[in-house]
């Protein structure tokens, strides 16, 4: 249940709230309004209440917090075998315009084993600090100790935003940061700005299945926390003349407090796609009409020396496996060319590739909402036009 108060003496039973309130939470009895257990804090019946009845305390759980003693922006640097995957130079380049806004600084944090070579590359796309915590269990991720080193900082250096790769690691770690912290977390950001007011990040996000963009604050807490899917925001260009400072930390955790091992990897038997860092990606859809069709689309890719991606409905179908699936869903691409083929356009595929650079889309409908994101539009039968321009792309290469 959530922290609204009601004042009973004030409350005048007008129903205003009941009307305002988004999740039914609000009712009236015995002409005073009365919350239940869905409420989620939202404050949206505070601004309508006429006699100021209303109201979310600070309460107990925020005792001791001070919203101004919170500074910097974040960024969790994610990275596997030495490699920092490309989602964390994104976030820098948007956190960025982000410490810029709040006049503070722009840090990184890097947890692992033998890693400190990787700060170099954090330096470079504009980090002023990165928080260094080196250990053996650190050397391949597990919930409990990334968790407790990160928490450990935060408690600490006490930064005002903390941005995470919407990845499978990502929303792990990100999910588990927040429950400890007392934290809010929106998860698959699609935009970050800083509010009018000069403090609060304004957090945008599909909501409702896509059919609505959701903007949320958290203002009442801190760290505010967000993830973002990788290629959603723009790869900043490095400068290799750039450093900073690096601060060391210990991981204070007992080998008792970790729960889990890792015994080893086995390789997915699916096949392998790399959507997100690719240049070219064909996908298909509804309209290749079975499985075998989407050998039409591969030909096609492989002229262009892309990868295959699909619509959720065509995965959905079992025609393709889930890897190839864009969508918000599926996997946020940025490539510089994604041909869409037989895709009416769903706004949750949308919500996934709507970034890249030249989108060229084939559908016999005419009214398909694909052509309306689309820099080329092709209306026709894709079993006519795409072997067409695969043949052609043969002759010329």
């Amino acid at each position: 249940m959530g922290q609204l108060r009601i004042d009973t003496e004030l409350c005048t039973g007008c129903g205003l709230c009941i009307d305002s309130c988004p999740f039914s939470a609000l009712s009236v009895v015995d002409g005073v309004a009365v919350v239940s257990e869905a409420c989620n804090d939202c404050g949206a019946c505070i601004s309508v209440c006429p006699v100021d009845a209303l109201s979310i305390p600070v309460g107990e759980r925020l005792e001791g917090m001070r919203v101004e003693d919170y500074r910097d922006v974040w960024i969790f640097c994610e990275q596997e075998s030495g490699r920092i995957a490309n989602v964390t130079f994104e976030l820098l380049g948007k956190g960025r315009e982000l410490a810029d806004r709040l006049s503070c600084r722009l840090c990184a944090v890097l947890l692992g084993h033998e890693v400190a070579d990787l700060a170099g590359p954090l330096f470079h796309y504009g980090a002023e600090r990165v928080y260094l915590v080196e250990d053996d269990r650190l050397s391949l991720y597990r919930t409990a100790p990334f968790a407790r080193a990160f928490v450990s900082l935060i408690q600490k250096y006490r930064p005002e935003i903390v941005l995470i790769g919407g990845t499978t690691c990502g929303r792990d770690l990100a999910g588990a940061l927040a429950t400890r912290l007392e934290t809010g977390l929106t998860a698959d950001c699609t935009g970050l700005h800083i509010a009018d007011d000069g403090r609060n990040m304004v957090q945008t996000r599909p909501a409702f299945g896509g059919n609505i963009m959701a903007q949320i604050r958290c203002e009442r807490r801190r760290p505010q926390m967000a993830t973002v899917r990788p290629k959603v925001m723009e790869m900043p260009t490095p400068d290799e003349t750039m450093t900073g400072e690096l601060i060391r930390e210990e991981l204070a955790i007992e080998d008792g407090e970790i729960l889990t091992t890792v015994l080893e990897f086995i390789k997915s038997e699916q096949e392998n796609v790399n959507l997100v860092d690719a240049d070219v990606i064909v996908s298909g859809g509804r309209g290749l009409g079975k499985p075998e069709n989407f050998s039409v689309i591969r030909n096609l890719a492989k002229a262009l020396g892309g990868v295959v991606g699909a619509s959720r409905a065509a995965v959905d179908a079992g025609w393709i496996p889930y890897p190839h699936q864009v969508g918000q869903t599926g996997k946020t691409v940025r490539p510089k060319l994604y041909v869409a083929c037989g895709i009416s356009g769903a706004i949750q595929h949308l919500a996934g590739m709507r970034t890249s650079d030249v989108i060229v889309a084939i559908n016999k409908d005419p009214e398909a909402p694909i052509f309306k994101v689309a820099t080329y539009g092709i209306v026709g039968d894709l079993f006519q036009v795409v072997p067409r321009f695969t043949e052609r792309l043969k002759r010329r290469l």
